[in-house]
Formats: C-alpha cells, structure tokens, sequence
C-alpha cells in the first residue's frame, strides 16, 4: 500500500484525489506528512494584494475609457446633427441680412429724396411769402387806411366813445427770429 493507502491512487498517478494534485503535501511510507503546508512570507501577501489591487484598478480604468468613448460617439454625432441643421441656418441668414440691407438702401434713398423735397418746399415758401407777402401786406395797410378816413369822416369822436385801440401790423409769412435762432443759424452756416 501507499501513501494514502488507496492502489488507485499509485496506479494512476494525477487522478483526482491522489496524491499528486497536492504538491505542497509530501507524505512518507507509513502516511505521516513530512511537509506541511507551505509558509507564505508577508512580501508574498503584498504581492498578491499588489496585484488584485491593480487587476481591480485595470478592471474600473476599462469601464471608465469604455463610458468615455461611448460618450465621445454622442459627442460626434451631436456636434454633426448640429452642423447638418446649422448650414441651413446661416444661409437663411445670410440671405435675410442681404435683404434687410436692400431694403436699409431703399430706405436711406427715400430718406434723402424727402430732404431735398423738404428743402424744396422750404425755398418755394420763403419765395411765395417774399413775392406776394409784400404786396398783400401793401394793400391790406391800404385797405385799413381807408377805413379809418372813412370812419373819420363819419362823424368825429364824442367823449362818450373813446377812440379805439389801435392795431398792431403783423406782417404775413415774415418772423423776427429771437437771438438765440439768429446765433444757431451762425453756427450752422460756419459748418
């Protein structure tokens, strides 16, 4: 008989139970163990804690770069869904800028035709006050000098009717302008 005692076990050497499965245990003739289990030194147990530190450690680094590159896919297509809307985008704009600066063009021309219709209008006014101003404001004094003779040579003034107050003679289309306007025309003509 054997080391276990079994003919089995010598017969077949590596089968399950046999003695060759333990190589840590060395048994003599008579079944008593020489060797008892192998002494692991604290360098070993580092080692080995070392070492499930770092396969854990790999283990989170994959999932983490696997988290990453999935979102750097949404990344990608997000950023290319944007660009695919916002071409469309800018070249609606861009034509809408070149529409709204037409339109600024036709504004800005009828803006200055309105000017020179104003300053036209302005010349043509002063021109009319001065051609007809002068004479209308003639025959409106003569018309009140006649008037006047007539209401005399109806009947002089009695004490019981005072004489009226007498008008003051505005002349049409004429103003005096104030100093102010007259120092602001100044400026405005040195300019």
């Amino acid at each position: 008989m054997t080391a276990g005692g079994n003919a089995v076990r010598t017969e077949r050497p590596g089968a399950i139970g046999s003695g060759d499965d333990f190589s840590m245990f060395t048994f003599d003739v008579q079944g008593r163990c020489l060797r008892e289990r192998c002494q692991v030194s604290g360098g070993e147990v580092a080692g080995i804690l070392v070492a499930v530190f770092w396969a854990i450690l790999v283990s989170f680094l994959a999932v983490a770069l696997a988290r990453l590159a999935q979102t750097l896919r949404a990344t990608t297509k997000l950023v290319a869904d944007v660009t695919e809307q916002a071409v469309p985008l800018l070249a609606d704009a861009s034509s809408a800028v070149r529409s709204a600066q037409t339109q600024i063009d036709r504004v800005d021309a009828i803006a200055s035709d309105v000017q020179e219709v104003t300053s036209n209008a302005s010349a043509l006014s002063s021109t009319v006050a001065s051609t007809f101003g002068g004479p209308l404001v003639k025959v409106a004094a003569f018309g009140y000098g006649v008037r006047r003779a007539i209401s005399r040579k109806a009947g002089p003034e009695t004490e019981d009717m005072p004489a009226k107050p007498s008008r003051r003679t505005v002349i049409v289309g004429r103003t005096v302008p104030s100093a102010r306007q007259r120092k602001r025309d100044n400026r405005n003509k040195r300019d």
